[in-house]
């Protein structure tokens, strides 16, 4: 589904974001990203999510080239794609029915789908009784649900979580853990980049570990590891 082939990213600044990267992720899989700040991690993210391109190298989604779509194909890709950040990156005026609704809304969905759609899903991440709240009046954990439900209102193929419990207490980011596995059991891919040790030794998923823009380790059921 996700095929990376010798993928070097450079900066304008001479900074190596990648280095030779290949790696094929498979539709359904429960994937980690590890390895010390700077080690290619972001990089790999924005490439699959078009943010950023190759310097060389390709990366095909579903067989399609990537790099080579032309800009009006670009919100096609990401809507297959549903994001979820360390920061949440909730519109603060809205409430939280809006917050989720605004995914939708971009995508030119009608108003029925929306009002159909979002309390399923807000009441699927728990949040059924919050939809008139704004942000700022949740907690951290409820404001991390919210994005997740942002991030799967259109049912994406892959969910690319980027740090998603770093700014989360250890009860609330395993809840949120469980939420992101019964994600992947609806048959999405999950993507997530961590450095929580503890949740990837527990839920012995696949690890690929990078350092210095190279893969230096991908194992199934694997651990974050002293290595890094």
């Amino acid at each position: 589904m996700i095929n990376f082939y010798n993928v070097t990213k450079i900066y304008p600044n001479g900074v190596k974001g990648l280095n030779d990267v290949s790696l094929t992720i498979q539709k359904g899989e429960f994937v980690f990203l590890v390895g010390p700040s700077g080690a290619g991690k972001t990089s790999l993210i924005k490439i699959l999510f078009r943010e950023e391109l190759p310097t060389r190298g390709q990366v095909l989604f579903y067989g399609k080239n990537i790099s080579r779509l032309k800009g009006r194909e670009i919100p096609y890709l990401r809507r297959k794609i549903g994001m979820v950040f360390q920061d949440f990156r909730l519109l603060p005026q809205k409430t939280v029915f809006e917050n989720v609704a605004f995914a939708m809304e971009v995508t030119g969905a009608s108003k029925k789908s929306i009002r159909s759609r979002v309390p399923e899903v807000l009441e699927w991440v728990g949040l059924a009784d919050k939809t008139k709240v704004l942000p700022s009046q949740l907690s951290g954990g409820e404001q991390q649900r919210v994005s997740i439900a942002r991030a799967i209102v259109n049912s994406p193929m892959v969910i690319i979580a980027d740090e998603p419990t770093g700014n989360l207490d250890p009860d609330t980011s395993w809840d949120l853990m469980k939420l992101f596995g019964e994600i992947n059991k609806t048959g999405a891919t999950v993507i997530m980049v961590t450095h929580a040790r503890d949740i990837v030794d527990s839920m012995k998923k696949r690890v690929i570990a990078l350092s210095d823009g190279r893969i230096n380790r991908d194992e199934e059921g694997g651990v974050y590891c002293n290595e890094l």
